[in-house]
C-alpha cells in the first residue's frame, strides 16, 4: 500500500486541532488508514532538522487520499468539519478548449481525456503536492504509466484547439521538460535511455512505429505521452490556468484519474472548465470530465444485518454522510437507500463497499460483539468439494498418485498437442501473457498431467497419476462471462497401454458416485433408467478404435461426461513420452 508523507503542522491546522501521536493514530485507525511514522519522534539523519511529517499508509484503492489535500479533505468530512464539495463544471467565457484525436492514435494509445483548471493559486506546497499526486497515480492506478499518463500545461503559453496525434518519431521535435536543446523523439529515447527516472518508461512506446504526441494550434508540442512534457508549456508557481491532458489505454481509469485531479485541486481554483474531446473517426464528441455523482441503491436491512445494528434509514444516512456520500431514503421502496457516490470515490463498486463505509462511520470498535444467530457459523465443504474429496480418496486408495499442475498452460499444449482445434469460443485467453507457457486457462486436465509425467519419466514405470481440479470455459450467459468445471482425470504410462487399468479406475469411481453400469441400448431406450455406459468414439486425441465416450442418464437427462482411451502416438511425441499412455477424464459437475 502507498505511504504518503504530509506536513504535520499543516495537517493539524487543516483539521483544526492539535493531536498527540496516539490520538492521531487512533483517528487513522477509526477512518481505515494507518499512521506509519511520526518523524517528530525520529532520530534518523534524514529527518533531523526538518519540519515534522506524518507518514500515513493509504489503502491501495483509495486514490483520493494520495496527497495532502485528499487526506485533509476526507478527515475533515469524517470529523464533521465540512461537507464534501459538490464539484461542477463552469461554462467557459467563450467556446470550450477542444482536443481532437486522430485515427492513427489507435495504433499506440487511443484514449484521451482532460480538463481546464482556471484561476489556480499555487504555493510551493500546493505545487509540490500537485506533482506528487501525479507521480503516485502514475505508480499505482496507472501501472507505471502503461495504462494512463498525465500531462499538465500552462494554458497561457499555448493556444487551442489541440490535437492528439501519432507520428513517426523522427517527425516529432521539441525541447523536453527542463532541457535546453531541441531533439526529435528518436533522439529523446537515446538521451533518456539511462535516466533513472524516465528510462523505465521508454519501453512503453520505444518499439512502436508511431509515437503519441499532443500539439496546439501553432504545432507546438505539449507532450510526448507517456514519457515527458514539453518545456514550452511547463507549469510554475506563477501559472494561473492549467490544461490537464490524460492519455490512456483504459477507458475507466482515464476518467478516474481525471476525477482525482479535479477533486483534489479544484479547491485552489476559481472554476473547472470542460475540455471538449472530438474523435472524428468514431463520430464522437464529448465534454470531459463528467462530474455527475454515481447513483446506487443499498438495502437498509443489509447494512444492519452485516454490522449487527438496528438503525433506521435516517440514522444510516447521517452516518454515511461522514464518509462523503449524499444519502436519502428511497421514495420507491422504504427498505432501500438512494446513495449518491461522489467522483472521488472510485473504490465504491458494490453495496458491500457502502456497508464498509457505514461500519467505519459507526466505528469498528463500537460494533456489537455477538455470536451470529441468523446464519450458521459452522464451516462445511461445498458440495462440489465434498464430491471431489470422495473421488480423490478412491483414486488414491486404488494406488494412483495425486498431482497438482498449474491451471494455466500454453495454447499449443491445450489444443495442438492434443490434436484438438480451437474454435475461439471455448478457452479463456490471457490478454497479456508474460510467457508463452501461460497463455490460457486449460479446458482439460490432460496437458498438466502429461507435463507431470514428462517431468518424472526417469522414474520406474508404470507411472499412475490423477488430478481433481478445475478447468475454465468462456460462457457468455454468466455475469463474469466465464465458468469453472470440476473435472477428474487420470493417466497411466507403462510398457503396456494400461487401458484396462483406467477402465477399472473409472468403474470404481462411478461405483462410489452411485452410478450403476448399464448397457448402451438400455440407456438409450429407457430415459428413467439411471446409470452410465460407454460408446466407441473417434477422437483425434486417442488412437483410432481405442477410445470411448462416457455417457450417463441422471434424473431423466442424458449427458456425455467424459472420454477415456489410449493416447495417439503424435500426442506422446509432442509431450515427449517414451511409453504408451492411457487416460480418462470426466466432468464431476453433473453428479451434483
Amino acid at each position: 500500500m502507498p505511504t504518503i508523507a504530509v506536513d504535520k503542522a499543516a495537517l493539524y491546522a487543516a483539521l483544526e486541532r492539535e493531536y498527540t501521536t496516539e490520538e492521531f493514530d487512533e483517528l487513522c485507525f477509526e477512518f481505515g488508514i494507518e499512521l506509519d511514522e511520526d518523524t517528530s519522534q525520529s532520530t534518523k539523519p534524514e529527518d533531523v532538522g526538518k519540519p515534522p511529517q506524518l507518514k500515513i499508509e493509504i489503502p491501495a484503492n483509495r486514490y483520493d487520499m494520495l496527497c495532502f489535500e485528499g487526506i485533509a479533505l476526507n478527515l475533515r468530512v469524517f470529523l464533521g468539519r465540512e461537507k464534501l464539495p459538490e464539484w461542477k463544471l463552469s461554462k467557459p467565457a467563450g467556446e470550450p478548449e477542444t482536443l481532437t484525436i486522430s485515427e492513427e492514435t489507435a495504433k499506440i494509445r487511443p484514449l484521451c481525456s482532460g480538463v481546464v483548471l482556471r484561476g489556480i493559486n499555487f504555493t510551493q506546497e500546493r505545487y509540490d503536492s500537485f506533482i506528487a499526486l501525479q507521480d503516485k497515480l502514475h505508480q499505482n492506478l496507472a501501472r507505471q504509466r502503461t495504462l494512463v499518463s498525465i500531462g499538465t500545461h500552462d494554458l497561457d503559453t499555448i493556444k487551442g484547439p489541440f490535437t492528439y496525434e501519432a507520428l513517426a518519431p523522427e517527425q516529432i521535435e521539441f525541447i523536453p521538460l527542463n532541457q535546453k536543446q531541441k531533439m526529435n523523439a528518436k533522439q529523446l529515447m537515446e538521451f533518456y535511455d539511462k535516466d533513472k527516472h524516465l528510462g523505465r518508461y521508454l519501453h512503453i512506446i520505444r518499439d512502436s512505429p508511431v509515437y503519441p504526441v499532443i500539439y496546439d494550434s501553432n504545432r507546438t508540442v505539449l507532450s510526448l505521452p507517456p514519457i515527458i512534457n514539453s518545456n514550452h508549456s511547463k507549469i510554475t508557481l506563477n501559472t494561473k490556468n492549467v490544461l490537464i491532458e490524460i492519455t490512456a489505454l483504459d477507458k475507466t481509469k482515464v476518467e478516474i484519474v481525471n476525477h482525482m485531479l479535479v477533486a483534489m485541486f479544484s479547491g485552489y481554483t476559481e472554476s473547472i472548465e470542460p475540455l471538449k474531446i472530438v474523435s472524428p473517426h468514431n463520430n464522437e464528441s464529448r465534454e470531459a470530465p463528467d462530474l455527475t455523482p454515481r447513483l446506487m441503491q443499498v438495502e437498509v436491512d443489509y447494512l444492519n444485518q452485516v454490522t449487527g445494528l438496528n438503525y433506521t434509514p435516517e440514522e444510516q444516512s447521517k452516518l454515511l454522510e461522514r464518509m462523503g456520500h449524499t444519502v436519502t431514503p428511497s421514495k420507491s421502496d422504504s427498505k432501500l437507500l438512494d446513495v449518491s457516490v461522489p467522483i472521488n470515490r472510485a473504490d465504491i463498486l458494490h453495496q458491500a463497499d457502502i456497508m464498509e463505509d457505514f461500519a467505519i462511520a459507526y466505528g469498528f470498535n463500537n460494533l456489537p460483539r455477538v455470536y451470529p444467530n441468523k446464519s450458521s457459523a459452522v464451516a462445511a465443504p461445498l458440495p462440489i468439494n465434498n464430491l471431489g474429496d470422495i473421488v480423490r480418496f478412491e483414486a488414491a486408495a486404488a494406488g494412483w498418485s495425486e498431482v497438482m499442475p498449474l491451471i494455466l498452460c500454453s495454447h499449443e499444449e491445450n489444443f495442438e498437442w492434443l490434436n484438438r482445434k480451437d474454435d475461439g469460443k471455448t478457452a479463456i485467453k490471457l490478454a497479456n501473457p508474460k510467457t508463452a507457457e501461460y497463455q490460457l486457462v486449460r479446458t482439460s486436465l490432460l496437458p498438466g498431467i502429461m507435463k507431470t509425467i514428462n517431468s518424472n519419466r526417469h522414474h520406474a514405470v508404470p507411472i499412475k497419476v490423477f488430478e481433481v481440479s478445475d478447468v475454465g470455459f468462456i460462457d457468455m450467459s454468466q455475469e463474469r462471462k466465464t465458468r469453472n468445471e470440476r473435472h477428474f482425470a487420470a493417466a497411466i504410462m507403462g510398457k503396456t497401454s494400461g487401458f484396462e487399468q483406467v477402465h477399472g479406475l473409472l468403474d470404481r469411481i462411478m461405483l462410489m458416485l452411485k452410478a450403476a453400469f448399464i448397457t448402451r441400448d438400455d440407456g438409450l431406450k429407457n430415459e428413467k433408467l439411471e446409470g452410465y455406459w460407454i460408446e466407441e468414439v473417434d477422437d483425434p486425441t486417442f488412437l483410432q478404435g481405442h477410445a470411448a465416450a462416457i455417457k450417463i442418464n441422471i434424473a431423466g437427462k442424458r449427458h456425455t461426461i467424459g472420454v477415456f482411451g489410449i493416447l495417439h502416438p503424435s500426442v506422446l511425441q509432442k509431450f515427449e513420452l517414451p511409453y504408451p499412455v492411457s487416460t480418462v477424464e470426466i466432468n464431476l459437475e453433473v453428479f451434483l
